[in-house]
């Protein structure tokens, strides 16, 4: 009996070798951020309370009510502003030290990553404490990111990723002028004779000094590199 002959498997075409030339399909994309943003920007304070969705606000943020610490209202009118626009910067301040914690990257990330994370932990403590002064004074805090980004001393870095020099540097010198702020209200506090928000303020200036110092260090041109695998001119300057 004639045996069938047998068929050879089917072997899977060989795919084509790119090209020397060939540029490599991109693994980066980008997306329209509108659905972050909006077209129209976002709902303003006016629009929120005209919408009915909230209802009306048992105090007005610009009502200040009696203090039970034995402030007059002429002082406390005069620090609670200073104080608000103190925690809206700090909160700027927080959210692009958390950026920059997220975003690092290179040899150095995990000391940068914790460093940074010391920074914004440090902030929010900075403008948790601003805030209940604010309120032991009789005034409310502004909340709404977008007023406090109003209100704040320094702008929020732009969206994006920047390297890690200019990053720092951007947290320098948003310390720097933080600092020339509060000194500003420490003295407003202590020629009023609110020595309770002179002394919290004079912590907390201690503290944005030394970590404006700190960022000042990371940022200098020295470097073990210099003799070794790099010259003097090499090196950049922050």
């Amino acid at each position: 009996m004639a045996t069938a002959p047998t068929k050879s498997p089917t072997r899977p075409a060989k795919r084509a070798k790119a090209s020397p030339t060939e540029t490599p399909p991109s693994t980066e994309s980008t997306y329209d951020n509108v659905h972050m943003h909006g077209e129209g920007g976002l709902e303003t304070e006016a629009r929120r309370r005209g919408a009915g969705r909230f209802g009306a606000p048992w105090r007005e943020q610009t009502e200040i009510e009696e203090n039970p610490i034995g402030l007059d209202a002429g002082t406390v009118t005069a620090i609670i502003p200073d104080l608000d626009r103190l925690q809206a910067t700090f909160w700027v301040l927080y959210h692009q030290y958390h950026k920059h914690h997220w975003l690092v990257v290179g040899p150095s990330f995990l000391e940068l990553h914790r460093f940074l994370e010391e920074h914004y932990t440090e902030v929010h403590s900075h403008l948790d404490a601003i805030a209940e002064r604010m309120t032991a004074l009789g005034g409310i805090p502004t909340s709404d990111p977008v007023n406090q980004a109003r209100l704040a001393h320094v702008p929020h870095e732009p969206e994006g990723m920047y390297r890690i020099r200019p990053m720092l540097t951007h947290d320098r010198a948003a310390e720097a002028t933080l600092a020339v702020a509060l000194r500003a209200t420490i003295r407003t506090a202590a020629d009023r004779g609110d020595y309770g928000t002179e002394t919290l303020l004079k912590h907390i200036l201690v503290k944005t000094e030394d970590r404006a110092h700190h960022l000042d260090h990371f940022l200098d041109s020295d470097t073990l590199e210099v003799g070794l695998t790099a010259n003097e001119g090499e090196v950049q300057e922050g």
